[in-house]
Order: structure tokens, then C-alpha cells, then sequence
């Protein structure tokens, strides 16, 4: 979500963190403002499958608008126009809100906007410190795009959004007559330390099956090392009908499940940046045979402020092995 007078965003918008996260000045009604903004990222994929397949292809291919249509009244519009991500190969609306910004604690925002449930889900797609996002965000949070109404405000210290969704997914009418909870606080505990919780309850498949998801998360920021953790827990009824809004394919689910990551980072003087990350992601708890762990090392390079090189080796392991590592390039830019 994005905030005036030199604020971040906040739990919105795949394009998060500071694209466009700043604006100088609000706009009164006689002076609407516009701002262009998006980003590209094309990459190359080596998938280890049993007979090799290698791709060139487009991850996100993105292109929106945000402003001030009033002193008060702001504005943030998305579209993917990348032809992979869509089951047409047409662009469409990504992110569409409009958000009433009555002080820094309380605003509301109205729209289709991402969920505001936890850490990964809720980092911009072009900050990203992996190529792809953990299994456990992709598959329990999703949908992790939806149309309904959010609160959400911050002080210094501690941030918080609360939104009411349809809970069946982006651009989907609401499938049943009750509406989906979903909500995400923060809180800096020290200068380098960041800790937050989500929380999630609905429907998403008809009015007397269930969900409830809860989300643990950490940040550590010290000088140019960077630690981030989640951990999310889910049960009850799913839907595959809803995907994520990064085209990650909805898998099929347990009735409990569950899910973690580590990362860590460190940027050089040389403005690379080597990353580790370990995931795993059971799909269903009452069983021994659902657990899939990953071990993700990469390097970033920054050629500058809006161009990024990043590579990242996927080792994948099973209950039961298969072959399927990956090797993932990346190439983005951002304006």
C-alpha cells in the first residue's frame, strides 16, 4: 500500500517496497497527479526433470499508474501484460484500488489488492532476494490477490492491515454469502529487528466449509546482512480454482498443512549479493510421505539501481526422490 509525504508501501501491490513508493506532495482536486511505473523481468529455466526442458520466457511484464485525485485520495493501478502468467496470454488487471488516507493510522483502501498476509507474500516481485517465492507462501496464502475492502495504518514502530475479501481469488465474484478475513502486524522491535504475525479465516468454497491460516514472521537487517523467516500453518477447506496471481499452479492440499523458510543475504562493495535459502512445505500433515524441502543458492547483481542480474540453483528433495532441480536466470529492469 502505498502512502504519501514520503511514506513506504505497505501490503500492496506486487510492485511494493519503493516502486512507486514515494510521492513528494498530495494533489488537490484541480491538480490530479500520474506517475508511470512497471518493470520487466526475462529469464531462462533449466528444469532437471527426467528429460531435461529449458525455456526462455517472461516471469512478470508489468505496467500501472499511481497518483492523487484529492488532498486525501489516492489511486494505484496494475497490469500484467507478460503472456505466461495469463491463461490466455492477454493482459489483465492486475491490482486496482483506490485508497482514503484519514492519518497514518487510519486508511482504507478499496479494490482488488494482495492480501495482507505475511512477510515473502507481501515483498515486492522486483525485491525479491530468490528468483521464486517459498512453496509455503505460493500454495497457503493463495490466493494471494482478492477484491474487497482494507484497513491498515503504521506508526514509527508498528504497522498493521485488516482487510474483508471475497476469498475466491483475483477477479472472481464471491462464491458463497460470507466474506474472508485477512490481516497482517509488524512490529520493529529493535533498529535491526522486525517481527510480525498474520492471521486468516473464510470460506472459500461454500458457506459451511472453513479455513484458518496463521503466519509467524522475522526480519533481521544489520548493515548489509539481511535475515528473513516465516513460518504458516493452515487447515481446512481449500480451493484450486484460485490461483496465486504469479502463476504458481494451486496444489492439492490435506486437510492441515504447513510450511517454513530461512534466508539470508549479504551485499558486497561489489554490489553482488550471495543468497541461501532452506524451505520446506508439508501438504498434509496426517501423512509422512507429503514433505518436499528446497535449498536455493543464488547471486544477485545490481549493474545499478533499476537493473538486476540474479541466478539461483533450486536442490530439491522428496519422501520419495525425483528428479526436478533447477537452474533459474534472471534479468530485470525497472522504471
Amino acid at each position: 500500500m502505498f502512502l504519501l509525504q514520503g511514506n513506504q508501501l505497505f501490503a500492496q501491490g506486487c510492485e511494493g517496497g519503493d516502486e512507486p513508493a514515494k510521492e513528494s506532495s498530495a494533489a488537490s482536486t484541480e491538480t490530479p497527479t500520474i506517475k508511470l511505473f512497471g518493470f520487466v523481468q526475462s529469464t531462462y529455466d533449466t528444469r532437471f526433470l527426467d528429460q531435461t526442458e529449458n525455456s526462455f520466457n517472461f516471469r512478470r511484464a508489468r505496467l500501472g499508474v499511481t497518483g492523487a485525485v484529492a488532498n486525501n485520495l489516492t489511486y494505484y493501478v496494475v497490469l500484467e501484460t507478460g503472456p505466461m502468467l495469463s491463461a490466455t496470454g492477454s493482459a489483465y488487471l492486475l491490482d486496482a484500488f483506490m485508497t482514503y488516507h484519514h492519518n497514518d493510522m487510519l486508511k482504507v483502501s478499496v479494490g482488488s489488492f494482495k492480501q495482507p498476509f505475511g512477510l515473502e507474500t507481501n515483498t515486492a516481485c522486483n525485491n525479491l532476494m530468490t528468483i521464486e517465492r517459498s512453496y509455503v507462501n505460493d500454495q497457503i496464502v493463495s490466493p494471494n490477490r482478492d477484491m474487497g475492502v482494507m484497513l491498515l495504518g503504521n506508526t514509527d514502530k508498528f504497522k498493521y492491515a485488516v482487510a474483508l475479501v471475497n476469498g475466491s481469488g483475483l477477479g472472481v465474484k464471491d462464491n458463497n454469502k460470507k466474506k474472508d478475513i485477512s490481516s497482517r502486524f509488524t512490529y520493529k522491535a529493535f533498529d535491526f529487528l522486525t517481527l510480525g504475525g498474520s492471521f486468516r479465516y473464510g470460506y472459500p468454497t461454500n458457506t459451511d466449509a472453513d479455513r484458518t491460516t496463521y503466519g509467524l514472521e522475522a526480519e533481521l537487517n544489520y548493515s548489509n546482512f539481511k535475515v528473513t523467516s516465516e513460518y504458516i500453518y493452515d487447515k481446512g477447506a481449500f480451493t484450486t480454482l484460485a490461483s496465486s496471481g504469479c502463476g504458481a499452479a494451486p496444489a492439492t492440499l490435506g486437510p492441515k498443512r504447513q510450511g517454513a523458510y530461512v534466508m539470508a543475504s549479504y551485499m558486497t562493495k561489489w554490489n553482488l549479493q550471495p543468497v541461501v535459502k532452506y524451505e520446506f512445505f508439508d501438504s498434509c500433515l496426517d501423512f509422512t510421505q507429503n514433505m518436499t524441502e528446497v535449498v536455493t543458492t543464488g547471486i544477485n547483481y545490481n549493474l545499478n539501481k533499476s537493473t538486476r542480474i540474479q541466478v539461483n540453483y533450486q536442490y530439491k528433495t522428496e519422501f520419495i526422490e525425483i528428479d526436478n532441480d533447477a537452474l533459474l536466470v534472471q534479468f530485470q529492469f525497472k522504471f
